[in-house]
């Protein structure tokens, strides 16, 4: 078993307070967020933007596995993540997410490859843990 930690410390009100995030591996270390950088487009991160993060990478790590145990390696698999946040009146959500891959993989068939990359985003455990509608569009180079 394997346990990942970040630590956020939020100080103020909600629209005009600010936070900092510290992840375990230190990669993040006191790194600011705000209501502007979530809801605008201030400077800095935000969850939404770690969630896309962590979703394109485990969906591209997935997918290597899975496509290795078909006897296939992707020379190269470029995904971008895209997080929908809507406020639906009672509060925001993230309503969905968009997975958008570019995979450059040798004597794979558009078929078999759509099939490894489905399983792939079905599979992966951020998709597996969030609550959300997750599409894929998925295209060989």
């Amino acid at each position: 078993m394997k346990k990942r930690k970040a630590t956020s410390i939020w100080n103020g009100s909600g629209k005009d307070g600010q936070g900092k995030l510290t992840t375990q591996s230190g990669i993040l270390s006191d790194t600011p967020y705000s209501f502007s950088m979530r809801f605008g487009e201030g400077a800095g991160t935000n969850p939404e933007e770690l969630i896309a993060a962590a979703h394109s990478g485990c969906f591209n790590m997935a997918l290597s596995f899975m496509l290795d145990a078909e006897g296939f390696t992707a020379e190269e698999l470029h995904t971008t993540a895209t997080v929908t946040v809507e406020n639906d009146g009672s509060g925001w959500s993230v309503t969905l997410i968009h997975l958008d891959l570019k995979a450059k993989i040798a004597n794979i068939s558009e078929d078999k490859f759509q099939e490894i990359a489905n399983r792939a985003k079905a599979g992966c455990p951020i998709s597996r843990v969030l609550n959300t509608v997750i599409m894929l569009d998925a295209s060989l180079a």
